[in-house]
Order: structure tokens, then C-alpha cells, then sequence
């Protein structure tokens, strides 16, 4: 019996990117594992153990695991789903490691100095010393890491993310309704996502603009709040805070469309959530967005207000006129979870 560790111990993050890719693909591997030959455990943190089939699949993350993993008998695979983590078998080298590597974002943040650029850079060199096994969720985030990192012969794969699957919409007595049309975007709010230069759309254009997501950076909201004053916008802007998944699947199925201005993503989660309602995309074409966002979706080339009108202004004519709603969805179910599990499983397997 193989025994397969899968670590989520990102899951002490609620809503965000990380959490939803430990809870989905750990759901699809439980139900893809060869029941006789593979055994699949789960290395969650308290009170993120219900989501499974089985709470006896878990063993609970505890912070002195950094210093010493508990002991891991005769485990064959450790999945370690974060590239920054601190939770390894660094010296149990019978411990096959696969890594995941979501994107090297760190190098693209003008706040960090070159010194610390460098030293999150030197970490994850010792995380991919010790892996057996490389994988990364886009194929730019790929050359990012051929790029800065020494690979040597280790194996390094590109397996996408699934789509998370939206649940019922509905809004509750506490939701905020919109009054307009409505364009919306999500993500967890900090600088990288870039989410004020939507609000100049807001300008020419009677909709609001709908900013779901847990609160990270507060100088950033204050910044995106006095933006939205010095442009006379600030009743249609709509900070809503984290939101419940039917929430977030009502303004999904319901807004006018969905932008993503972010101008740092390994992957771009939230665009494939968007695509399974077959709504307008408009992305800015920085880092793996056109790779995620393909050919059904419409790129801000730069983020000058004139140049971004254009781009939505045609990009609605387009998607009206070749009734893109379709082809939108249909390039969602390329991203699908059971299909990325069965990835995971044959890299898993070329290990043991």
C-alpha cells in the first residue's frame, strides 16, 4: 500500500486561491486513488478536517511541525502544496517530495528590496533541492522557475488548475444588491491585483463596480477609496469584504462582466470560476492571465483609462455579436479538477 500525504496546511487561510486548490484537488484525488494499492492522508490545520470523506484521513498541522514533522511511518509521497512552505521531510530522504510551485510573484513586487527578492529566492532553491518532483500551475510560471531557478534533471510538469464549481447563487438579507448593471471582480485585496484602475470605467459607463474579497492591504483600500472620490465614482464603488460561495456565485451569474486587472498571477483562479457563467473576461495580459484567459477573453494592454475604455467598449460589442457565451463556457471545462487530480496521481506514481 502507497501511502500518499497531501498537505493542506494552507487551509488556515480562508478564502483564498491556496484554500480552494488544497480542498479541491484533495477532493479529486480521494475520489481518483486506487482504493488497493494507494492510501491518501490529509495534513490539515484544526477545524479544516470536515470537507473529506473521512475526518481518520487527517492528521492535524501543528506550528512545532516546522521544527520536527511528526513521524510519517512508511509514507511513500509527500505533496507539498505551497512553494514557500515550511512544512517538509527535509531528512527523511525515503520521503518521496513532490512541490508544487503556483508562481515566483515575489520577484514582481516593487515593495520587496532586491535583498529579500533574494533570500525568498535562496528558500525555495533548498525546497526544490530536496523535491523529487516539480510541478507548476501554468506554463509561465514554468519558465519563470527555468528562469531563476537551478532545476538540474529533477522532473518538472505543468498540470492547470480545475474550475471551482459555484454553488447555488442566492444573496441573504445582509448581501449587498446592486442597483445597476454591475461589473465585478474578486481576489484577495492587496496592490498586485491592481483592482483601481477599473474605477475610471466606471466614468463613462452606468454600472457599478464590485469588489469582493478578504481585506489584506488596508493603505491599498484607503488608496482605492480616495481614488474613487478624486474621480466622482465612490457610490458605485463596492467593497463587499469576503462573501459566502452562493454570494459569490450570484454576482458571478449576475454581473454585467467580470474583470481581473491583476497584474501578478501564476494562475488566475477566479477567470475560470468566471468562464463557467460564459460572462465577458477582461484581463490585463500580464504574467499567465493570456495563457489562462486564451482567445475568449479581451487584454489591457496597459492601464491607461482611454486605452481600457476601448478594450471594454469593444470587447462588449464582441462578445454580443459572436454570442461568445458558449465558447467561454466551453473553454472552462478545459480547466476541470478530476482531470488535474489524474495529473497529480501519474506524477505520484512515476515515484514510487
Amino acid at each position: 500500500m502507497q501511502k500518499i500525504i497531501f498537505d493542506c496546511e494552507r487551509m488556515k487561510y480562508p478564502d483564498t486561491g491556496l484554500y480552494h486548490y488544497c480542498m479541491n484537488l484533495g477532493r479529486y484525488l480521494e475520489k481518483n486513488i486506487n482504493l488497493r494499492e494507494e492510501q491518501l492522508l490529509f495534513y490539515t490545520p484544526p477545524g479544516e478536517q470536515d470537507w473529506s470523506y473521512s475526518r481518520n484521513n487527517h492528521f492535524t498541522q501543528h506550528p512545532l511541525h516546522k521544527f520536527r514533522l511528526p513521524d510519517l511511518g512508511s509514507a511513500a509521497i509527500w505533496h507539498a502544496t505551497y512553494q514557500n512552505t515550511h512544512y517538509m521531510p527535509l531528512r527523511n530522504k525515503k520521503v518521496k517530495v513532490v512541490l508544487s510551485i503556483h508562481d515566483l510573484n515575489f520577484l514582481y513586487d516593487e515593495k520587496k528590496s532586491a535583498a529579500k527578492k533574494q533570500k525568498y529566492l535562496q528558500y525555495l532553491q533548498q525546497l526544490i533541492n530536496r523535491a523529487d518532483a516539480l510541478v507548476c500551475i501554468s506554463e509561465f510560471s514554468r519558465q519563470d522557475v527555468l528562469l531563476h531557478c537551478e532545476v538540474g534533471n529533477k522532473p518538472l510538469f505543468v498540470i492547470h488548475n480545475g474550475s471551482n464549481l459555484l454553488e447555488t447563487p442566492s444573496l441573504n438579507i445582509k448581501s449587498y444588491r446592486p442597483r445597476k448593471p454591475f461589473l465585478f471582480s474578486i481576489g484577495v485585496v492587496h496592490r498586485k491585483k491592481n483592482f483601481h484602475v477599473l474605477l475610471p470605467l466606471l466614468k463613462q459607463n452606468t454600472m457599478e463596480l464590485l469588489i469582493a474579497g478578504r481585506h489584506d492591504d488596508d493603505h491599498y483600500i484607503s488608496f482605492i477609496k480616495e481614488k474613487s472620490r478624486e474621480l466622482g465614482v465612490a457610490d458605485n464603488l463596492h467593497l463587499l469584504g469576503r462573501v459566502t460561495e452562493q454570494e459569490k456565485s450570484w454576482y458571478f451569474n449576475n454581473c454585467r462582466a467580470f474583470a481581473f486587472p491583476s497584474i501578478s498571477e501564476g494562475f488566475g483562479l477566479p477567470v475560470v470560476e468566471a468562464m463557467s457563467c460564459g460572462k465577458p473576461l477582461f484581463l490585463s495580459d500580464r504574467t499567465a492571465l493570456p495563457e489562462i484567459g486564451g482567445d475568449v477573453s479581451f487584454y489591457f494592454r496597459d492601464f491607461n483609462p482611454d486605452h481600457m475604455q476601448e478594450v471594454f467598449n469593444a470587447g462588449m460589442d464582441s462578445y454580443t455579436e459572436q454570442n461568445m457565451c458558449k465558447k467561454i463556457q466551453e473553454r472552462g471545462t478545459h480547466f476541470n479538477w478530476h482531470q488535474s487530480a489524474k495529473e497529480y496521481l501519474s506524477v505520484y506514481r512515476s515515484l514510487y
